[in-house]
């Protein structure tokens, strides 16, 4: 039995195919002994992390020993609907800089209490209490949905909701983008590195032609800049 972070021996994983959410899957099929996926097509103006999520969910397995075992089902749910009517930059054609009300436009307005409770829904059906996302509050582009707060409070609406104990683990919450890397490194050694670099998807634009040391991106969106910065901040504390 694996040392589980909580009373349950499987949780499911919010899973996007981004360097934060591949970092969880890892974290949770080192302490859980079954971990699911799930997936959100919710109107996104390109398909670019929709395949990665696949491509990393089909090569972590080999990362470490046990990991393809523990690695169950996935589900990806149409959120379309969604999507369109809570427009961002993500969502439509929009420019990506800071909005009328101080939030950046890449902002899609309760995007994770929406996921998390389509997730919640699943977990319940599947008999797991527990559901992992990569929210975080140190480096991030200021979503107010990413803060601990949030989390607790949708935590505690989801347990009522549903009338049973629901946990929501974020285990990035309080780590730098350098931290991010640093525990892949500490998860998966170099080979989750490398997953992380080749595979994964983070940037805004959706763009897989430049290739950078810390993976594919157009390299000036925030999502590109934040992952950059950290990549060089971990680099230079290791040498």
């Amino acid at each position: 039995m694996k040392n589980s972070v909580s009373s349950g021996s499987a949780a499911l994983v919010l899973f996007s195919g981004g360097q934060d959410s591949a970092t969880c899957l890892a974290w949770a099929l080192d302490q859980f002994d079954r971990v699911e996926t799930i997936g959100f097509a919710y109107g996104q103006t390109h398909r670019v992390e929709m395949d990665a999520r696949l491509r990393v969910r089909d090569a972590i397995r080999s990362v470490r020993s046990g990991w393809a075992e523990c690695l169950g089902g996935d589900q990806v749910v149409d959120l379309s609907g969604y999507g369109a009517i809570a427009e961002s930059a993500l969502t439509a054609d929009r420019a990506i800089e800071i909005g009328e009300t101080g939030l950046p436009t890449t902002f899609v307005p309760g995007r994770n209490l929406v996921f998390l409770t389509v997730a919640s829904a699943l977990a319940w059906r599947r008999g797991i209490d527990v559901l992992v996302g990569g929210m975080c509050e140190t480096d991030y582009s200021g979503y107010p949905d990413c803060r601990r707060e949030t989390i607790d409070a949708q935590e505690r609406a989801l347990t009522l909701g549903l009338d049973a104990p629901l946990r929501i683990e974020t285990p990035l919450m309080y780590l730098s983008k350098a931290q991010t890397w640093a525990l892949a490194a500490t998860l998966g050694g170099q080979a989750l590195v490398d997953l992380v670099i080749e595979e994964t998807h983070t940037c805004y634009r959706g763009d897989r032609t430049h290739r950078h040391d810390w993976g594919y991106g157009c390299g000036t969106c925030p999502a590109c800049d934040l992952r950059a910065k950290g990549w060089q901040e971990w680099q230079t504390e290791r040498a």
